[in-house]
């Protein structure tokens, strides 16, 4: 069992990889085309509002660089982070961006404890306005496919930084309601892992409240609650967040990107009273804070933003996360944060230029119970 750094609560970062290039993106952005491309080209889109966001401590590094994984990883482990959640692509045998964490594995350095996420979404052009512009193209062939998926990811299982909930290797789903099959997916997953000399696998979805990780054989459910970008700044408030009312969200929206020329703003210490639902005691559900968010970089006034986040808000936010969990037994103490390094969504840990290290010191301060 992965040994935790806290005595209060495992937190484990949502890590993205795409910081550097590879042929599909030179393909389908432009040469040398990376994350760093979107955040270094956004511009503010209203009044106070911050872009763009330029990089502190780490600078605009390139994942192929050990040195740089290495000081993420050290940054992390000094804040009280357990671990990373890398984003993992897998598309009926193709890999995507895997490059850093297969240089994490095989080099076994940083010494820094770590899981996977399948990302298993379709890739499109979304958030560069174009939609209907399918890149890669998220598939489910069936049981063969299954294995071969199993056994590109058994080393990672297998090493000793790999984080595990009794005992069992973490394994998330980002969109655990698109397998067409999932309880032959996970049986297929938990027999492999018994027969490699595993305990079995801890399957995790991230899904809404209503999502019941039981029902879909999982073993947990990472809470992403949309209630969370659903909060306006603008009237009418609140009542947004019942699903009855999400259409009409949706074109409130629209006419606003369309009339006023602004994304859809939201704020941040309003969304946060509603982004951590009560926890289903039934059911193994973990929180999943969020210290920000801002795509604009990528998708400009069709982005979301929510405004006024500050390391002294997100305090709040993941005092109360730490609340939700204090209860349950030290294994299952976790907490998900999104993410370490989303900055093309102004969804980060990493220091910038404006608030430096006070996000992680907030981590230290709430984990530690020195922020009390």
């Amino acid at each position: 069992m992965t040994v935790c750094p806290s005595p209060l609560v495992r937190l484990i970062a949502f890590y993205l990889p795409q910081f550097h290039p590879i042929p599909e993106n030179d393909a389908w952005w432009g040469k040398g085309f990376t994350e760093w491309t979107n955040v270094a080209k956004a511009k503010p889109l209203f009044p106070g509002h911050y872009q763009p966001h330029i990089p502190g401590d780490l600078g605009f590094y390139d994942l192929r660089v050990p040195e740089t994984r290495a000081a993420q990883a050290e940054m992390a482990r000094t804040y009280g982070i357990e671990g990373f959640c890398y984003w993992h692509y897998w598309f009926s045998g193709k890999r995507l961006l895997e490059r850093p964490f297969n240089e994490v594995l095989k080099s076994g350095e940083p010494n820094f404890p770590f899981c996977l996420a399948w990302a298993n979404q379709t890739w499109t052009g979304i958030w560069h306005g174009a939609s209907d512009r399918i890149l890669s193209e998220q598939t489910y062939p069936g049981i063969q496919d299954y294995q071969a998926h199993f056994y590109a990811v058994l080393d990672a299982f297998g090493d000793p930084r790999y984080m595990t909930v009794d005992h069992k290797p973490i394994f998330a789903l980002l969109c655990p309601w698109e397998l067409p099959e999932p309880r032959r997916f996970t049986d297929c997953w938990r027999e492999l892992a018994i027969k490699a000399g595993l305990k079995g696998i801890y399957f995790m979805g991230i899904a809404e409240q209503s999502w019941y990780p039981d029902e879909h054989g999982f073993d947990g459910a990472i809470l992403d609650n949309p209630g969370i970008m659903f909060v306006k700044l603008d009237p009418p408030p609140k009542i947004l967040i019942e699903k009855k009312y999400r259409k009409f969200v949706e074109v409130f929206a629209r006419l606003r990107r369309t009339v006023l020329g602004r994304p859809t703003i939201y704020l941040y210490e309003e969304a946060i009273r509603y982004a951590l639902p009560p926890l289903e005691t039934k059911s193994h559900q973990y929180p999943c804070v969020i210290p920000c968010w801002d795509n604009t970089p990528r998708s400009g006034t069709n982005g979301i933003v929510l405004n006024n986040a500050t390391p002294e808000s997100f305090r709040i936010h993941l005092r109360q996360a730490v609340s939700q969990v204090a209860a349950k037994e030290p294994d299952k103490r976790l907490i998900f944060i999104k993410s370490w390094n989303e900055w093309a969504e102004g969804n980060y840990l990493e220091p910038d230029l404006r608030f430096g290290r006070s996000y992680l010191q907030v981590i230290q301060d709430e984990i530690s119970g020195t922020g009390r």
